[in-house]
């Protein structure tokens, strides 16, 4: 497929014709890097209509070189096309680079007060590449860019801030913010490993399930910020504090841990930490953990967990290869089974019809 072609392509993103708008779509996430490119000179030069189709279409096929281009979307002068840029960039939030998140911080000290500002900072605590530019903004030479960062880091309560906020303890601007920051995450670290000690010391099968039940309950209120150091803690020795630090990853469901999650899923000797780390991954709904569910399938303890987390992946489009699969599990013998390979086909045969209707275009030319 030419360049050209495919800047025509996906210049039909908004056709009135559907069968050109279905070819555009297909040619889009078939098209690779061109493809990639050509929506982002749509979101330079395109039309606001076609600068929301491309943001939505960047935002299906996840590509992290868009992500500059994107943010650049946030200071359009549609509101329609900002609320598009920030809808991709939030879909986009585990893939995308620390070059987008500075931009995006460099961004945090033009916005006044207005719902640019909004969707900055709404950005900026989703994205976890953020938090390195939000450190180095600490070191602004200008006192109002530094509050702007340590309040930010203030609310993300990230362990990755904490040096940065010793270095600051020198700078009169923020030296009250990062002392009370400190302390809040010196809090969180002490309770986690509070929870988690009184977890090892636990004896006797049953008691030790009702005791890591307790300690997720316990935990699971501190949401975000507790995310590096569960991470930490999915290489702990026990298994059953693996177990819990995987079951929390999931609930809180955010995106930096579906890698450490997938290396549990691969590696651990434990089953039972395995299958808490294939729904915690499920929850989280990445498509990046997909060869792992595919080779689960046939492990009896983990199938149907591994077919469950297939049909919560949100791109649907990574299954395509694997429909013959599918139908043929939509027949099995476990029920759960055969309904989730339901689903999934189902979703599948959807995608295939908008891909034939774009295909039957083409021969109408």
């Amino acid at each position: 497929m030419s360049k050209e072609s495919i800047e025509t392509l996906v210049s039909e993103l908004v056709h009135e014709e559907d069968w050109r708008r279905m070819r555009a779509t297909a040619a889009c996430l078939a098209g690779g890097p061109k493809a990639v490119q050509a929506l982002i000179e749509l979101l330079h030069a395109g039309t606001a209509d076609l600068k929301r189709e491309a943001a939505a279409m960047l935002a299906r096929i996840k590509d992290p070189h868009a992500g500059v281009a994107l943010v650049g979307l946030l200071e359009d002068e549609d509101e329609a096309v900002r609320k598009a840029g920030a809808a991709a960039l939030e879909q986009m939030a585990g893939v995308l680079d620390t070059e987008t998140a500075s931009v995006l911080v460099a961004l945090l000290p033009k916005t006044g007060e207005g719902e640019t500002k909004q969707l900055v900072t709404h950005l900026i605590g989703a994205i976890p590449t953020a938090v390195e530019p939000l450190c180095r903004m600490l070191k602004h030479p200008d006192p109002e860019a530094q509050v702007m960062a340590a309040s930010m880091l203030d609310q993300l309560l990230d362990p990755r801030s904490v040096d940065a906020f010793i270095d600051a303890m020198g700078q009169p601007a923020v030296r009250d913010i990062a002392v009370g920051t400190l302390k809040k995450l010196g809090a969180i670290r002490e309770r986690i490993d509070q929870v988690f000690n009184a977890l090892r010391d636990v004896e006797g099968a049953s008691e030790r399930e009702e005791a890591r039940m307790s300690a997720v309950i316990d935990l699971l209120g501190i949401g975000r910020p507790s995310v590096e150091i569960l991470i930490e803690y999915l290489e702990d020795e026990d298994w059953l504090v693996r177990e819990a630090a995987a079951d929390l990853l999931g609930k809180i469901a955010d995106v930096r841990a579906v890698e450490p999650l997938m290396k549990r899923l691969a590696h651990d000797k434990d089953t039972g930490v395995k299958e808490l780390a294939i729904k915690a991954l499920g929850l989280i709904g990445d498509a990046r953990p997909t060869q792992l569910y595919l080779e689960a399938i046939p492990i009896r303890p983990l199938r149907v967990y591994a077919m469950e987390a297939l049909a919560k992946i949100k791109d649907v489009e990574v299954l395509r290869p694997h429909k013959e699969l599918f139908d043929r599990l939509r027949t099995d013998r476990d029920g759960l089974v055969a309904y989730n390979a339901g689903l999934i086909a189902d979703k599948l045969d959807a995608l295939a019809g908008v891909h034939a209707g774009g295909q039957e275009g083409q021969d109408h030319e």
